[in-house]
Parts: C-alpha cells; sequence; structure tokens
C-alpha cells in the first residue's frame, strides 16, 4: 500500500486503492472520505490500542503491520492475528458499548489512514445503503477472522495423536 507522500494525496484518493473500499460507489467512497482524519504512523512495538479502551476510529493500513493481541494468564500475551498493509484495524466502534475487544501493537512501522468512528455511524443512519454496504464489508472481515482463529483453536486443542 506504499506509494505517493500521503500529505499529498486527498482522502478520497488516500482510499481509492485500499483494498476496503475498491468496488465502492464513488458518491459512497466521497461520504466516507468526509470521515478521514489524517494519517497516523505507529512505530515498531508502539501499542495502536488497548483492550477495554473506548474505540473511537477505524483504521485502514496503508503499510506495515500490526498485531491483534490477547493477555495469556502467565505467559503474558498471545497473538490473534497479525494484520498486515491493505487490512482494516477495528469494528468496535462500530457496536455499542464501543470498547476495544484485543491490544492491537504495531510489528513495524506502520501507517494507518485514521476515521472518525462517529462520523461513519452518522453516515450510515442518514444513508442505509452506505451503512448496508459498510457492514457487508465488515462482516467479511469478521468471517474471515473467525474462521482464523478457528484454525488456530483447532491447532491448539485439536486431535494429535
Amino acid at each position: 500500500m506504499a506509494g505517493p507522500d500521503a500529505s499529498a494525496l486527498s482522502p478520497v484518493e488516500l482510499l481509492g486503492t485500499h483494498p476496503f473500499v475498491v468496488g465502492m460507489e464513488q458518491a459512497q467512497l466521497a461520504r466516507v472520505a468526509e470521515c478521514v482524519t489524517g494519517i497516523t504512523h505507529f512505530a515498531s512495538d508502539q501499542v495502536v490500542f488497548h483492550s477495554g479502551g473506548v474505540a473511537r476510529v477505524l483504521y485502514l493500513l496503508r503499510s506495515g503491520d500490526v498485531a491483534l493481541e490477547v493477555p495469556a494468564p502467565g505467559a503474558g500475551t498471545r497473538i490473534v492475528a497479525t494484520l498486515h498493509g491493505g487490512d482494516a484495524l477495528g469494528w468496535s466502534w462500530l457496536f455499542p458499548p464501543y470498547t476495544w475487544h484485543f491490544d492491537a501493537r504495531a510489528t513495524e512501522d506502520t501507517r494507518l489512514v485514521t476515521f472518525d468512528g462517529l462520523c461513519l455511524r452518522t453516515k450510515c443512519e442518514k444513508d442505509p445503503a452506505l451503512g448496508f454496504e459498510l457492514m457487508k464489508r465488515f462482516s467479511r472481515i469478521m468471517t474471515q477472522r473467525i474462521e482464523a482463529l478457528s484454525f488456530q483453536l483447532m491447532d491448539v486443542y485439536g486431535d494429535h495423536a
């Protein structure tokens, strides 16, 4: 997802090639772009958010990697997923009580497009077609992540005979 200097791009240009929005109608893309608050940078090993914190934003990864982690009693944390440039990070801003369910940590220098979650929710409420489009996209991501977690659980708890 690296490319032209992000500071020189409009919000629509920032989003136009991101896999999360590819194929979205131009008018819907423009409405989503109105909620972009900027590009956020996280250095390697920097925390993006903590479980239990207030979820106010959506991130789209432009470059870098982010690990989603859960506490493992007596063993620190366990990585449950690693997200890469082109992935979406965070849907907790969509659902009350708007709190993060995982820790997220950059595992290398990472740049993310940041969105105001309240702005997105408001636009979805005013434009049900946009809301449905975003929910389809998030549902696909949620399904992929649940499938990945189920494979991890089978690895941990499966029959190893």
